[in-house]
């Protein structure tokens, strides 16, 4: 029987639903075949012919369905979590789906973008109501062929069943269901009864990745494409002057050379585009070929000049702006409680430091590259990008084409940790096409994704709290960053409503080196610097770390704020799971232990680093992490983001480091920028607290909060406290404080 229960929604809150629109429903799946090589599916899904149900759903006549997922898949998971919350409510078994990636369609799906760890967060209602809505139009034209009343009906694996015991699967009655009028209303599922959500799901394209089938961009191939490796600036601050392309033309396989840049240097200058347009305005030098190798050897071949437009800015001169900027007297105050100055001024002691973190690059394992086919008729665009409706709007734009002729499909994308959510790839590729007039894909090398590429912006905290009679009464935050600043909602986080004085104030200097978002952005390492700091707090009031934490969370249950992201109660919650887990405090000689409690993207997080010296060096070998994410929808891809997000900020808390010098990048690979080896990882147990909660982020919170357990588990075990990454490269740097 079709439940009926206080999950009830409207057909009107169904069509405006941010996943969802047009009253459509999306719905993808995929087998994932066992591991064992003997283990073959029943039957091909992807060779059955399946029946439209909608724009969104498919169904064959053997009952299988295919579900599109929406959603760019960048190694988070959507693409089988998604599906797996539409066939929770179709009522539909796991092994009868088949996942297909939909198709940018702005007109069916809202938010088809991969950024802020919101996918499911945005996604979750919509979803279950495109299931459940899908599912009570099918029974009720089951109900109709048997002259029954529908309620009286029950669904199972997608086998409907009457009162009288008679049976129609989905196919037989798919064509009748999809005339049927949408439901004004539809019952979603108790938590309770799910069989699918919360249980784990193998990645529906693992078997294709693990042998090499096409899946990503730069798998994708067309008859006669060719590709295109672009040469830009060396350094910011400079364009191209002259170029002597004679060599790389003579080279096997180089087809054309050719250069761009003035569209998109009069579109920017006209006020056009949007955020993800960050792309140097300069005129770069392409070489078009026939392989990406060719294409390379053509690029390295050309001897170009270039002169300076802008300053050429190096990481010392970055260094003592922010920290001039940290000691001005010029910021934006993003939020104020009490009254600081006054809490300072009456102190008996007031405790400050500065924390310091460099640019980062985004590294991911698949180099920038897309797709594109400009003729005078369409534009097809294909490859991996993390907004694909604002490089499509761009790209319209861009070759002043109507925007219902301009294609974009999406591919799985090899990493992207905000990268591509900046389109500059796709509209060099776009350029590239529309001035040759042939299918190209645009390929960067990993040299070209370090040095050109849009970096994690280097930011400098200065972080002060006043203490009277042994109790914390005031603290100020200051931000100084290159380019931006902390978005509105981080204010609001942890400590905030905590203390009673508080303060955050910031600054920014404008560079013209492109920075942009990077995994948890601003929060990467804001968590690394407070954390650190309230560890130092405890230490100064002669409090329990732990204890702490709690009982300034006890203030915000005890004062209710209204203007704080976070939920106390969950944080402490997290906060007493990671103590329960990790053994806090009961460790073995030589092994020392550091906390840090976190909440950003809207999830509660706590994690416990256990280190031991080797050969007077931190090594950091377990971290025990509790994670209040509400519903966990996928258990087994959830433990893989959260642990990718651990080994991620560690990796990069520790070792990486990026610097530049009048304007150039001092790395350009692996050989000069030190990622995390495998040797280098360590075991990480991850905790989620039972909630019947919606879901909420999971591709970031779990960063943030390590690089803080670490550096206070190194100040335990040397008396060092660090306060700039990476951690490694400064464990012998005298530590700054400011007078």
């Amino acid at each position: 029987m079709i439940p009926s229960n206080k999950n009830t929604f409207s057909r009107r809150s169904f069509l405006k639903s941010s996943a969802l629109a047009s009253g459509g429903m999306i719905i993808g799946f995929n087998l994932f075949n066992a591991c064992k090589s003997d283990v073959k599916p029943s039957i091909d899904l992807s060779q059955l012919n399946y029946n439209d149900f909608n724009a969104f759903i498919k169904i064959s006549p053997e009952g299988k369905v295919t579900i599109f997922s929406p959603n760019p898949e960048i190694g988070q998971g959507v693409k089988t979590s998604m599906p797996m919350i539409i066939a929770e409510e179709l009522e539909v078994a796991w092994d009868d789906v088949l996942v297909v990636q939909a198709p940018l369609d702005t007109k069916n799906y809202n938010r088809q973008v991969a950024g802020g760890s919101q996918s499911i967060r945005h996604g979750w209602t919509a979803l279950r109501q495109t299931g459940a809505t899908a599912k009570q139009m099918l029974v009720n034209a089951a109900a109709a062929k048997w002259g029954v009343d529908a309620s009286k009906c029950s669904v199972k694996n997608g086998v409907i069943t009457n009162a009288k015991g008679e049976t129609l699967g989905y196919g037989d009655v798919v064509s009748d269901a999809a005339v049927l009028e949408v439901p004004e209303e539809v019952s979603l599922k108790d938590p309770k009864d799910f069989t699918i959500i919360g249980q784990g799901k193998g990645n529906v394209d693992i078997d294709k990745i693990i042998t090499g089938k096409p899946l990503f961009g730069l798998d994708y191939k067309v008859e006669g494409m060719l590709y295109a490796a672009v040469l830009r600036p060396p350094a910011f601050g400079q364009v191209l002057d002259t170029y002597d392309a004679s060599v790389a033309k003579s080279l096997p396989g180089v087809v054309d050379v050719i250069t761009i840049g003035k569209k998109v240097r009069e579109f920017q200058e006209a006020g056009k585009g949007n955020w993800t347009m960050q792309i140097s305005s300069s005129d770069k030098v392409v070489v078009i070929a026939k392989t990406t190798w060719d294409a390379f050897k053509g690029k390295n071949a050309i001897k170009a000049t270039w002169k300076t437009d802008t300053p050429l800015e190096s990481t010392e001169k970055h260094d003592d702006i922010l920290l001039g900027l940290l000691n001005g007297k010029n910021f934006s105050t993003r939020r104020q409680d009490g009254d600081v100055k006054k809490a300072f001024a009456n102190a008996d002691k007031v405790i400050e430091r500065i924390y310091e973190s460099p640019f980062l690059p985004h590294n991911t394992l698949e180099p920038m590259n897309f797709f594109a086919n400009v003729t005078d008729e369409k534009v097809e665009l294909v490859g991996p990008v993390q907004t694909p409706e604002a490089a499509h709007s761009v790209v319209a734009e861009l070759l002043g084409r109507d925007i219902e002729n301009v294609h974009l499909d999406m591919t799985r994308m090899g990493g992207g940790f905000g990268r591509r959510l900046y389109g500059d790839f796709v509209f060099e590729a776009a350029e590239i096409s529309d001035a040759v007039r042939k299918p190209i894909k645009m390929v960067s090398s990993r040299e070209d994704d370090m040095t050109t590429g849009v970096y994690r912006p280097a930011i400098k905290y200065k972080i002060a709290a006043s203490i009277k009679d042994g109790k914390l009464t005031g603290y100020h935050l200051k931000e100084a960053a290159v380019n931006s600043n902390m978005y509105g909602l981080i204010p609001n986080f942890f400590p905030a409503g905590a203390i009673e004085n508080y303060q955050v104030d910031t600054a920014n200097y404008q560079s013209n080196i492109t920075t942009g978002a990077w995994r948890a952005p601003y929060t990467n390492f804001l968590a690394s610097a407070e954390q650190s700091f309230f560890d130092e707090i405890a230490e100064e009031l002669g409090v329990d770390r732990v204890q702490l934490h709690m009982d300034l969370l006890d203030n915000v249950k005890k004062n209710p704020e209204p203007n704080i992201e976070y939920n106390p109660e969950r944080l402490q919650n997290v906060l007493k799971l990671a103590v329960e887990k990790s053994n806090w405090g009961k460790t073995e000689a030589g092994v020392y232990q550091g906390l840090s409690v976190y909440y950003c993207h809207n999830t509660h997080v706590a994690e416990v680093a256990d280190i031991t010296m080797e050969n007077g060096l931190p090594i950091v070998k377990k971290v025990t992490c509790a994670i209040d994410c509400g519903i966990v929808v996928n258990p087994l891809g959830a433990i893989n983001q959260a642990k990718g997000g651990i080994l991620d900020g560690i990796g990069h808390a520790m070792y990486s480091d990026f610097e530049f010098k009048d304007g150039i990048p001092q790395s350009n690979n692996f050989n000069s920028y030190q990622l995390i080896r495998m040797g280098q990882t360590p075991k990480v147990d991850i905790h989620f607290i039972e909630s019947d909660i919606d879901p909420t982020g999971l591709g970031e919170p779990t960063l943030p909060p390590v690089g803080a357990a670490i550096a206070n588990a190194i100040y335990k075990a040397t008396g060092k406290r660090l306060t700039k990454q990476p951690y490694m490269g400064n464990l012998n740097v005298e530590e700054k404080v400011l007078g």
